[in-house]
């Protein structure tokens, strides 16, 4: 039987595959994505939110114009239980909101580029093992096997990859019977988004801007299997008991129930073959981190997988993990406080919670640390003894000497050395000036992460382009 070879197999056509499948392609690396589901994917999703940072790593592909096209609320505070508001307007980047937009408009811009980049896909395509030798792993499916130097399994929380090669998943369930409607309101609210939780229920409420509300509600004292359907009524009754009223909610489009888990593996690695998004963590829908997590993984992983294909050091995709791990751990415990926050069913707190909440975030400190946290500008990566204290952190899209923008400069997988005066012979390491240049050169990496600064140091900067880049 023929084996179909790839460099890289990306497991799951849901956002996290579809980006880093596109911007491996865009790099020039030959790519297949297996999908189980087939070619007519649904196009209803639970994901709703996209964050700064996101807009950023979509703007630096050339996306971001074709997402708010597709339509959304782009909003600019989000409120915490009642009229605690935490602003977005100050954070320090071009996209100072969060798009509330369905997951499948993501979905369709990323989908839509890695067509055009050339990705193979194979639908109707379930994962039923992973062998890996001599430095090639190989795919085993319905269709047939697969074979490549590397494969990421980005196929969500019950991932067929993660189990084929025996990576552990450990955690556990925070809150069952969770559901999920979009839906028509008579009786929207007034903030947006909007969330409340009384009477041992809580609900979030945001406007998806096409007529539409999604809608997140939890009863406890309606538990049912994930299985079991989602009948309006019951939404009503969760919704009016935390907020007082059903909102005039009718003419649901869609409906669905999950329990919400908090589990991360381990490692995200195991020989050639990496996770990514859902398949390497899952936790609440609370902060709405969930996909804008899973394509920071695609981001940080895609470059690191092309420059290893094109030369650099093998050692380079060790960093992924080390990177990446930690935020997964942190998005966890962040969405974990808040939907806790949310069913904790005592009264004096449940009074206090709103209060509390807002004074906090009054406090400039507070308000700075959580908006970073909530929309990623404020994830940076760890450095080295020695390096600039600049590396690893996230790069501003500054505006450069040519009237163009550092984000622009990026698109299509390429380093950027910024202020330096060497140019370096490679189709994808550009050298651009800054508009209002300082003092110090930085190699802004592909997924707009600081990857070296210092004095400019022509021989310092190939080293590191070779190490890091590889094709130097």
């Amino acid at each position: 039987m023929s084996v179909n070879q790839a460099e890289v197999i990306v497991v799951g056509a849901g956002p996290t595959g579809l980006l880093l499948a596109g911007d491996l392609a865009e790099s020039g690396v030959n790519v297949t994505v297996l999908e189980k589901r087939g070619a007519d994917l649904s196009n209803l999703s639970r994901a709703f939110a996209v964050h700064a940072r996101t807009l950023e790593a979509l703007d630096a592909r050339g996306l971001t114009d074709d997402l708010f096209a597709l339509g959304g609320s782009r909003l600019d505070e989000l409120f915490l239980f009642g009229k605690a508001a935490l602003s977005l307007k100050h954070l320090d980047s071009r996209f100072a909101c969060v798009l509330m937009t369905p997951q499948y408009h993501v979905e369709r811009v990323l989908r839509e580029r890695a067509e055009r980049a050339g990705v193979a896909f194979h639908y109707d395509c379930k994962v039923s093992g992973i062998d890996q030798a001599d430095g090639r792993v190989t795919v085993h499916t319905e269709q047939g096997d697969f074979a490549a130097a590397y494969v990421v399994g980005a196929d969500g929380v019950h991932s067929a990859v993660r189990e084929a090669v025996g990576i552990p998943f450990p955690g556990e369930a925070v809150l069952r019977s969770i559901m999920l409607a979009d839906v028509k309101l008579a009786e929207p609210p007034a903030e947006n988004p909007f969330s409340a939780g009384a009477n041992g229920a809580f609900c979030f409420v945001a406007d998806f801007g096409d007529g539409y509300w999604r809608i997140i509600a939890w009863n406890s004292a309606d538990q049912q299997p994930d299985d079991a359907p989602v009948d309006l009524d019951g939404v009503r009754a969760a919704v009016e008991l935390a907020v007082g009223t059903d909102l005039g909610m009718h003419d649901a489009r869609w409906a669905s129930r999950f329990h919400s888990d908090e589990r991360q593996a381990p490692r995200y690695r195991e020989g050639g073959v990496f996770l990514a998004g859902d398949a390497a963590h899952c936790h609440s829908p609370a902060g709405g981190q969930g996909m804008n997590t899973g394509l920071q993984d695609a981001a940080n992983l895609s470059w690191k997988l092309a420059a290893v294909l094109r030369g650099a050091d093998p050692a380079l995709l060790d960093s992924y993990e080390a990177e990446r791990h930690p935020v997964g751990e942190q998005v966890l415990r962040s969405s974990g406080a808040l939907v806790r926050v949310a069913a904790n069913r005592s009264r004096i707190a449940q009074a206090v919670r709103g209060v509390a909440i807002g004074t906090a975030l009054r406090l400039k400190p507070i308000m700075r640390k959580a908006t970073g946290m909530v929309s990623g500008i404020a994830i940076h990566y760890p450095h080295a003894h020695g390096e600039h204290h600049l590396v690893g952190k996230r790069a501003k899209d500054v505006d450069l000497a040519d009237g163009s923008r550092l984000y622009e400069a990026l698109r299509g997988g390429t380093f950027v050395v910024l202020d330096g005066d060497a140019t370096y012979p490679a189709d994808f390491v550009a050298t651009a000036a800054s508009a209002e240049p300082d003092a110090i050169v930085k190699i802004v990496r592909p997924d707009g992460y600081i990857g070296w600064a210092g004095a400019d140091d022509p021989a310092a900067i190939r080293t590191y382009l070779e190490t890091h880049a590889g094709g130097i």
